[in-house]
């Protein structure tokens, strides 16, 4: 059977019906970036894009999150910018790199898409050579909206047309939904095509792994606590099996597990900032990879509430994750609401 890439797929979508003509350039747009991000992170120390990245008026720069920015991190951003500026197909991007969204520059003509993206999540594993990615989702521009602002993005993740991340690991992979499944694409470097290798992908919906920060475990909620230590307890404890952990330190990483053999990925609230509901960004992290997750036949939420269906407040609102194998996300949430009940 011959091969199929990114673009045959994406084109027998389009005949179904699954998806627009505009839509299906964009994500070939999407993806053709993520090549040129996959050069820049492959030549690592070679292409002098190692190390902090240095603000205007010199020491490192920060985003718009209060973090310093690597090198990777600016290149990235400035990669997905460019390559979408042009094509017609978008009226606005946001990332989580820039504090407000960016219009399509004048001087081009604008689509009916949004654009959301987290340019290269697991910043910390860049100086490491460990696994980093691409996280991305697509939004509809409101009808009617001419010039999109900020608020035209804050739509509920059950709204998004697409998402999917690209991991740059071993290989580069390209994984995505467009409603109708989640497949994975593997970038053939011979041919410089992305190569449908998984198609419908499905998560177990049982487990035996997770994958937390335990380092922050004297910070968790009461709930969360219990969830966890019941897992370590192992078949001593009350769940009566012995459970596995595993840290990639990119979300990417530990989701692309979770699709490729199961486990729940968990980064709940904890009160080293009690400013802020949660580590990860609603609308870059987030949302795209519980769209994953579900149309994998996992579950996503945020301890409490089923991720998709949380209507954003903000850009950059944060929220808890709780996602993966559906049994145990669910056996996770009940935990929550239990703990909600008592104390109430």
């Amino acid at each position: 059977m011959p091969s199929i890439s990114l673009t045959r797929h994406l084109i027998e979508e389009q005949r179904s019906g699954h998806v627009t003509p505009d839509l299906r350039l964009l994500l070939e747009v999407v993806a053709r970036a993520c090549k040129r991000i996959s050069v820049a992170v492959g030549k690592g120390a070679l292409g002098d894009v190692l190390g902090e990245a240095a603000a205007a008026g010199g020491g490192d720069s920060i985003n718009v999150q209060g973090e310093a920015q690597k090198k990777l991190d600016v290149i990235s951003n400035e990669i997905l910018l460019e390559a979408n500026a042009w094509g017609g197909h978008l009226a606005a991007c946001a990332s989580e790199e820039m504090e407000h969204s960016q219009q399509i520059p004048d001087a081009f003509p604008r689509g009916n898409y949004l654009l959301v993206f987290d340019p290269l999540d697991g910043s910390s594993n860049i100086d490491i050579n460990a696994s980093v990615g691409t996280i991305f989702s697509v939004l509809r521009c409101p009808e009617g909206v001419s010039a999109a602002q900020d608020h035209d993005f804050l739509q509920a993740g059950s709204t998004q047309v697409a998402a999917g991340y690209c991991l740059y690991g071993p290989s580069t992979m390209l994984v995505l939904t467009i409603g109708h499944g989640t497949h994975a694409f593997t970038l053939d470097r011979e041919q410089g095509s992305f190569v449908l290798t998984t198609g419908h992908m499905r998560i177990p919906e049982q487990t035996r792994e997770f994958a937390i920060n335990m380092s922050n475990q004297r910070h968790w909620e009461a709930p969360t606590q219990a969830y966890v230590n019941d897992l370590l307890a192992g078949r001593d404890g009350p769940r009566g099996q012995d459970f596995n952990m595993r840290w990639v330190a990119a979300m990417v990483g530990d989701v692309h597990r979770i699709l490729s053999r199961g486990g729940i990925f968990i980064y709940p609230w904890d009160r080293k900032d009690p400013s802020k509901p949660g580590k990860l960004r609603l609308m870059y992290e987030a949302n795209p990879m519980a769209m994953l997750v579900e149309q994998a036949g996992g579950a996503a939420t945020n301890g409490r509430t089923r991720i998709l269906d949380i209507a954003p407040t903000s850009l950059h609102q944060r929220v808890p994750v709780f996602l993966g194998s559906k049994d145990e996300v669910e056996t996770a949430t009940r935990y929550h609401l239990q703990h909600d009940t008592s104390a109430a």
